[in-house]
């Protein structure tokens, strides 16, 4: 049996090394941190998130929910993990992301069908059969490897990161504790701003000084992740509109929607450490702590973090690859797979690492890689990175524009919903029974 090489211990390398060995084939698995750090991550660990501690929703009539659910039908290992790190986050998925990284570390340590090289990896053989998940933040050696390999234009932009406050410092009687609509428990913090409050901190966005961009001729910012000080560059009420809604709720205090609302959500158990919901920015630190501080619960805010940003590459999947991830011509055992690719989100991440790693198993075993059919958000994802418009290709998230419509019949939107997540499901289930390379097990 052939040794599958796995370059990357973020979350879709794991995933892909995982489900090897699960499937009885043996794994390299490459990381260069510590020996090499990067300018996001913060520790050595496996599997590390370094922008949100949330894997949204679970509710299967929702995008991410449905992706999630089709994911358990499919054993997969990481979202399990996730599940145990679980820590209350409303009708989200939200983790301890250091018990998160902990237990991913140690999963993949403790696998005997595992082994785990720390040390860059810049060079990809091709008689090697090889899943490259180095995600946006692949070094400039292997980067130079890839471009030379796919004969691609790489395509760069920048990711931001949101800030993180010590929950004792913020301004008592200046926020409540709710989630939106009433779902979940009382999860988030709500800080309100009163219109006047509001205008001032859209101005004090405005007028900050960002981090200049230097290593790059161009800047290009994914729209799911753009800094706040970008979004409130865009017009007066877009924060309003965007991650400071007032939408659902209802200040205790006074009994009415406030004009806006900034968020903070855990980022651990002991919910002693809150992240500033949607406001990942680049603003210089002093900025940060000035703006931010313009909302009354944040005044006199402890920052544990503050927000900064990390370079983000992609490839331009649908001119590159082909939909398994593999090189349009001439590398039939090399699969790329994670944000690479151009999935967007920790577990779109997951996702694309989960199928690289059935594939290897199946190229090991002399049978050709499969995907999942259309009907389901997986396979919906899949479809749109391999067909979409080459030259205007951006990272995408599960949604349900990715699926086909449901048969005639179902005026109701939700109706169409529900008809598109059952057809969802059991396209899943089945395809998961035929191909699940575990249930195939060799040595």
């Amino acid at each position: 049996m052939t040794r599958v090489r796995v370059i990357g211990g973020g979350l879709a390398g794991c995933e892909a090394a995982l489900q090897c060995a699960r499937a009885g084939v043996q794994v390299t698995l490459h990381e260069m941190r510590p020996r090499q750090r990067t300018p996001a991550h913060r520790t050595d660990r496996l599997g590390e998130l370094v922008c949100s501690n949330s894997f949204k929703t679970t509710d299967v009539q929702n995008a991410h929910g449905l992706l999630k659910a089709e994911l358990q039908r499919l054993s997969c290992s990481l979202l399990e993990i996730a599940i145990e790190s679980r820590i209350p986050a409303g009708a989200a998925l939200g983790v301890d992301r250091e018990r998160f990284a902990a237990v991913v570390t140690e999963r993949v340590d403790a696998e005997r069908r595992i082994e785990v090289v720390r040390e860059e990896r810049t060079e990809i053989d091709p008689g090697e059969i090889t899943i490259v998940a180095t995600g946006p933040l692949t070094s400039e050696t292997l980067t130079q490897r890839i471009e030379t390999i796919l004969g691609a234009e790489r395509l760069a932009f920048y990711d931001a990161i949101s800030p993180i406050v010590a929950a004792d410092s913020l301004r008592e009687g200046r926020w409540w504790a709710a989630s939106r609509y009433g779902k979940g428990g009382d999860d988030y913090v709500n800080c309100p701003l009163d219109e006047a409050t509001y205008d001032a901190f859209v101005d004090g966005l405005r007028e900050a000084d960002p981090y200049p961009l230097q290593a790059f001729e161009r800047t290009m910012f994914f729209e799911g992740c753009l800094p706040i000080e970008e979004m409130a560059r865009r017009g007066r009420d877009t924060l309003r509109f965007g991650p400071l809604k007032p939408v659902g709720l209802v200040d205790p205090r006074t009994g009415a929607r406030p004009h806006a609302v900034l968020q903070l959500r855990r980022e651990n158990v002991e919910a002693t450490m809150l992240n500033l919901v949607g406001c990942q920015t680049r603003l210089r630190y002093g900025d940060q702590r000035r703006v931010f501080g313009l909302v009354p619960a944040l005044a006199d805010a402890e920052f544990l973090r503050y927000g900064q940003v990390h370079r983000n590459t992609f490839l331009r999947h649908p001119a590159a690859l082909d939909r398994f991830g593999r090189p349009r011509e001439g590398w039939p055992t090399l699969l790329f797979a994670g944000q690479l690719t151009g999935v967007e989100g920790y577990v779109e991440s997951i996702m694309s690492g989960l199928l690289a790693g059935w594939n290897v198993v199946r190229l090991d075993r002399g049978e050709e890689p499969t995907l999942p059919p259309r009907e389901t958000m997986i396979g919906g994802l899949c479809h749109y990175l391999r067909t979409a418009d080459p030259d205007g290709f951006q990272p995408m998230n599960a949604n349900f524009g990715l699926l086909p419509e449901p048969a005639p019949g179902h005026r109701d939107k939700r109706l169409r919903r529900r008809a598109q997540v059952e057809l969802a499901l059991d396209a899943i289930e089945a395809w998961a029974a035929e191909n699940d390379p575990a249930l195939a097990e060799v040595g």
